[in-house]
């Protein structure tokens, strides 16, 4: 998902830093870290108003650490790893085996580390009265790259539907929302019709399907539910049955396949700066609490602490000198 609503997401941090320079704690026991560095982050559109609304929180009581973050997509972080560009990748898929051996040729490894859970809308327009659910295998008949320029118009979705032209939306082919959605739907990461409309930002998808009653477009639920009051979310039918992308079903994994985690990347390079691991561990250990303000849905507990243990095991491989760092997080935890 490509350059999210940034005015309600900066309304959110600007609350936050009021929060924390008026004395606030970020946690219990938590006190200005005289910690100093650099962390260097980049990926994924879907993944950064939730690292934003981390790091927001973890520079109020660590400013000697300078954040920065970009959005380069998902593809975008994992070249920018490759090149030694960034200590942290956001990523809104799991990484493709060509990323994984440029890393490795590199002399790259990695860990992946989920963070949240995110769902993918399916939209149309707000008068759209013939749909309200879509199923799967109708997504696919789509969205197959044989429908370009001859499945065009509603009625050859479903007979019953109106003898209208169908124009579609979507994320851009370099988006991880796109790689995502294919792969999902079709069967194959980036297999799709040609004749649709890319926008690398979503607001401009979110005016198309409020200015056409014909349209139809998918991009990351979080983004869409900030604009409900202008399109419709359509409920999924799977083998299952006909969902709607609540938090229920989209964490029990009945808003199959349109589901997805969300994840950051960390190299074995990375983890030798102290910061980079004093982030991580700050980073999972409240995300939870930002997840929901930003409109994501967060793991379960234990997906977090299992999350907490892959890092300190791969610390401990390759940066055992930063292992005082999770054991200090871990006590100011347990107080």
């Amino acid at each position: 998902m490509k350059f999210r609503n940034i005015l309600s997401h900066c309304f959110y941090i600007v609350c936050l830093t009021i929060l924390f320079d008026t004395g606030c704690n970020p946690g219990p026991g938590i006190e200005k870290s005289p910690l100093k560095g650099h962390i260097r982050i980049d990926g994924s559109s879907t993944v950064y108003p939730i690292t934003e609304a981390v790091a927001e929180e973890y520079r109020s009581f660590t400013p000697g650490v300078k954040i920065t973050i970009g959005i380069s997509g998902t593809g975008g972080g994992f070249n920018k790893f490759v090149r030694r560009e960034v200590d942290i990748a956001d990523a809104s898929r799991h990484i493709k085996e060509p990323e994984r051996k440029n890393l490795q040729d590199s002399g790259l490894e990695f860990l992946e580390i989920p963070i949240a859970y995110d769902g993918l809308a399916v939209v149309v327009n707000k008068d759209n009265d013939w749909i309200r659910e879509i199923s799967v295998e109708e997504l696919k008949k789509i969205w197959q790259p044989s429908a370009t320029g001859t499945l065009t118009r509603w009625n050859q979705i479903r007979k019953n539907f109106p003898d209208r032209p169908l124009r579609l939306m979507g994320p851009g082919t370099a988006s991880g929302t796109f790689d995502h959605f294919t792969e999902a739907i079709v069967g194959k990461a980036g297999s799709s019709r040609g004749d649709f409309m890319p926008s690398e930002d979503d607001n401009v998808l979110v005016q198309g399907i409020q200015g056409d009653i014909n349209g139809m477009a998918f991009f990351g639920l979080a983004f869409a539910n900030e604009n409900i009051d202008k399109l419709r979310i359509l409920s999924v039918i799977n083998e299952k049955g006909s969902f709607y992308p609540d938090a229920e079903n989209i964490r029990n994994g009945n808003y199959s396949p349109l589901s997805r985690k969300l994840y950051v990347y960390i190299t074995n390079e990375s983890v030798k700066k102290p910061e980079v691991v004093d982030f991580l561990m700050y980073y999972l250990d409240h995300v939870v609490t930002v997840i929901e303000d930003v409109g994501y849905i967060a793991l379960n507990p234990e997906q977090y602490t299992e999350a907490k243990a892959s890092l300190k095991s791969f610390v401990s491989k390759f940066a055992p000198e930063n292992l005082k760092i999770l054991d200090k997080h871990a006590e100011e935890v347990e107080n």
